[in-house]
């Protein structure tokens, strides 16, 4: 469904994205922002589900800014190179990569974003600082951030059984923002990655029920 496109950062460098459209007007676009693995098959199809849900939908490939084509594997040695890779480039650099997805796509209308794992970081700013209405997977380097005034609406998901992420910083979202919608599932982290040994079917539908409900109302509704 989707295609492979290049994209401008906020300097002189382009970087690829990948790029879906819903087969009608689309009601919104959404960037959807990568694990640390990269733009992996897993996020390509997430694209694409969000065009079959109606929206414009792109995953920009973020660490093309350090050397192109990164796709990683879901194990420890992928981890590593990933930690390593999203560590040289950056929260800033990722959310002006963010922008400048969101820019790209922005005839299709109200521009949101959603994250997993270190994506779910960056989608949080992307609500903090850049004011668009996002979706947080387990992101696990939220709390630094939580004081911030938000410009948009977050809704968060997190796995009870996250060791990454305790319910005592489950609980500091939900003090911080209590605004916002914090939810938990009873699953692990990368509970929304199909195939995964994490994969908790159940949890990723309603994850997912509840994701696109806060589309419909901040993108397509606004």
């Amino acid at each position: 469904m989707g295609q492979s496109i290049n994209i401008p950062t906020s300097g002189t460098q382009c970087i690829g994205a990948y790029l879906a459209q819903p087969p009608g007007k689309p009601k919104g676009g959404i960037v959807v922002i990568q694990e640390i693995f990269g733009v992996t098959p897993h996020i390509r199809d997430l694209v694409d589900r969000f065009a079959g849900y109606g929206y414009t939908a792109i995953a920009p490939a973020f660490f093309d800014r350090l050397e192109s084509g990164v796709e990683l594997p879901c194990d420890m040695v992928g981890a590593n190179r990933g930690k390593q890779l999203v560590a040289e480039l950056g929260l800033e650099r990722a959310l002006e990569d963010v922008a400048s997805a969101a820019e790209s796509i922005s005839s299709a209308g109200r521009i949101g974003t959603v994250g997993y794992c270190w994506g779910g970081t960056v989608a949080l700013l992307a609500a903090l600082r850049l004011g668009l209405p996002s979706v947080s997977y387990y992101g696990a380097r939220n709390l630094p951030f939580l004081r911030e005034t938000p410009k948009a609406p977050v809704m968060f998901h997190f796995g009870e059984k996250d060791q990454s992420i305790t319910a005592e910083a489950v609980a500091k979202h939900r003090e911080a923002l209590p605004q916002m919608d914090t939810f938990t599932y009873p699953a692990d982290h990368a509970f929304n990655r199909d195939g995964s040994p994490n994969y908790h079917e159940a949890s990723a539908r309603l994850a997912l029920q509840r994701t696109l409900a806060f589309f419909d109302q901040h993108l397509a509704g606004a």
